[in-house]
């Protein structure tokens, strides 16, 4: 079958699409101008209702297909970038200083907006077509927000899907790890807070930075001593700050970082673990330690029966020989897990040409994988609500 005709006819005006998200890429909660696009483009193609404004920024678009069914499947794209500086020297390279679409959520967009213009012109479909696109997918809750907000109870759907662009080098091969398949993850922040003083006086302080420094040794202990070798937990301290000057002991350090894992108990673990250390370093050192420690991401769990159906509809587009399923979990997170809670589906990955991995200022998604991801995202509903002839 490969991509559907209609994509491959109009493949140029959406990668036009992902060239102009791309070179206008706003934060998470901020995507005013990319959800009035995908608005308007949803209106353009004849979608019979576009929703605004779900989870801040969030757009629902819904497509009625030519059968009576009353069956409704989920398609979930995300839109916000990252505050990354972009080094690629890509013609339509972002214009927003600072900020990046550094993970391919321009890409997801398209690949949704082009799955939308040929559901709604071919309407092949017994049942309702949802169109997700997700807010604030990088760690700052846009699932959550729009679950929060009602989003399956103002719009129920039966199943869901989601796809996220994998820079393998290998394109057009997809991959679904059933079961566990991305871990959870907890961020957290931490202040320490001293007492400085003249750096060649340092009795008079309550250091800090040195503080500080044995906390982050502490924390790697957690993993290494106490979560069972045959457990998966990462834990990374991610950021330190503090000082401001060669002749000064500081009087407060900042430290930041997250926790992956794949099950609830060695989450819990982990967090008791680290409520302990910081409070042996606040009393060790003379220091007062202040833990704020809160969950992101669960563990997004795919569907076994559906993602068996996932692979067969993107089998129909890439090959039989191109998809596969993967026996290894990935420690990176994602917030679909938080729609997968409320509604069964799955979650794949597409690969394309470029080898610079995800969150890098050089990464450059491939846009010849658009119209192949759109065609995959219209061919899960085709195939799981059969029209019936």
């Amino acid at each position: 079958m490969g991509i559907h005709p209609g994509i491959e006819e109009h493949a140029e005006e959406i990668k036009e699409i992902f060239r102009d998200l791309h070179a206008h890429p706003e934060i998470g909660f901020e995507e005013r101008r990319t959800s009035g696009i995908v608005a308007e483009r949803l209106r353009e193609y004849g979608v019979d209702e576009v929703h605004t404004g779900i989870g801040e920024t969030g757009v629902v678009g819904i497509i009625r297909g030519g059968g009576q069914g009353n069956r409704c499947i989920g398609l979930r794209a995300d839109m916000d970038a990252l505050p990354i500086h972009e080094a690629t020297d890509l013609p339509y390279a972002s214009k927003n200083d600072g900020v990046m679409h550094a993970c391919g959520h321009d890409g997801h967009t398209s690949m949704l907006l082009g799955a939308a213009r040929h559901l709604s012109r071919t309407r092949d479909f017994d049942g309702t077509a949802m169109l997700v696109f997700q807010p604030a997918e990088e760690g700052l809750g846009g699932a959550r927000s729009m679950l929060a907000e009602g989003l399956f109870e103002r719009h129920p759907c039966d199943e869901i899907y989601g796809i996220h662009n994998f820079p393998s080098g290998e394109a057009g091969k997809v991959r679904i790890c059933k079961g566990r398949a991305m871990a959870g993850a907890s961020f957290f922040d931490i202040r320490v807070s001293g007492r400085g003083s003249h750096a060649a006086m340092p009795q008079m302080s309550r250091d800090s930075l040195v503080a500080a420094s044995a906390l982050v040794g502490e924390l790697q202990t957690i993993v290494s001593r106490n979560v069972t070798p045959t457990d998966t937990c990462v834990l990374s301290v991610t950021t330190f700050h503090s000082g401001s000057a060669y002749n000064v002991i500081p009087g407060s350090a900042e430290l930041s970082g997250t926790i992956r894992y794949f099950d609830d108990a060695v989450v819990e673990l982990a967090e008791s673990r680290m409520r302990d250390i910081c409070e042996g370093i606040s009393q060790s050192h003379g220091v007062d330690v202040g833990l704020d420690l809160r969950n992101v991401f669960d563990v997004l769990i795919n569907d076994p029966d559906l993602s068996d159906a996932y692979l067969k509809a993107a089998a129909d587009v890439v090959g039989v020989e191109n998809v596969a399923e993967t026996k290894i979990p990935v420690t990176g997170s994602e917030d679909f897990a938080d729609m997968l809670k409320v509604v069964p589906g799955a979650y794949c990955v597409l690969g394309h040409s470029c080898r610079v991995p995800l969150h890098n200022p050089g990464f450059v998604l491939d846009p010849e994988i658009i119209p192949v991801g759109a065609s995959i995202l219209s061919r899960i509903v085709e195939t799981r609500l059969p029209l019936q002839n």
